[in-house]
């Protein structure tokens, strides 16, 4: 159990290092979300506030983040790990990404660091696949415009699908905390919500 709960706070404590604003100071910005719509210290902002290697930077960072604390549990495990401590697990690099404590619980999206989360369960690449399948099918096929409503959409899809699929149970529930944890930080965002358009590729 101690060594779960480490793992736990690892996850969050790591989770909350926002690199987009270490990245964004280093390269001139003192606040890289000064200025943009959604105030969102993530990937996208440090691309567009801080250029090419502040946001590649960033997005390795938030990749690596969500991927480290994961693997490293998942690596030092000598038998199947249960779905409650697994799920916690999974889900706390995203929740310190989304809620830092250091940053008045004031984080970013969390989607670099869900697929870092994702990307640790490798070999089983379901979960990953199934949430970069969702992402795609409705930014390119069936668009669904702005990113706010196609982001929540996404995961709670995603999660439906991970509950159809053969995949650890704690990968599920794990996958259910990231996506409320989403849903949340997107609901409580001050960015201007406007309305949900849908639209098919052959339709535009």
């Amino acid at each position: 159990m101690m060594n779960e709960l480490f793992f736990i706070l690892f996850g969050y404590c790591f989770g909350s290092v926002l690199f987009a604003r270490l990245f964004g100071r280093l390269f001139g910005h003192e606040d890289i979300t000064a200025g943009t719509r959604d105030q969102n210290p993530g990937t996208a902002n440090a691309f567009l506030q801080g250029g090419f290697f502040c946001g590649t930077l960033t997005l390795l960072g938030d990749i690596f983040k969500g991927f480290f604390p994961v693997w490293l549990y998942l690596s030092r495990c000598s038998e199947p790990p249960s779905a409650f401590w697994l799920g916690l697990i999974l889900a706390a690099p995203v929740l310190g990404h989304i809620f830092p404590m250091c940053y008045h619980f004031k984080g970013g999206k969390g989607i670099a660091t869900t697929f870092g989360c994702l990307l640790a369960l490798l070999p089983d690449a379901v979960p990953l696949l199934t949430l970069a399948f969702y992402f795609i099918f409705f930014s390119l096929i069936l668009r669904i415009s702005p990113h706010f409503y196609r982001t929540i959409i996404t995961y709670l899809i995603s999660f439906f699908s991970l509950c159809l699929f053969p995949v650890h149970p704690g990968v599920r529930l794990g996958f259910l905390f990231i996506t409320g944890g989403v849903c949340l930080r997107f609901s409580l965002s001050q960015e201007t919500k406007e309305r949900c358009q849908i639209n098919l590729l052959w339709m535009r």
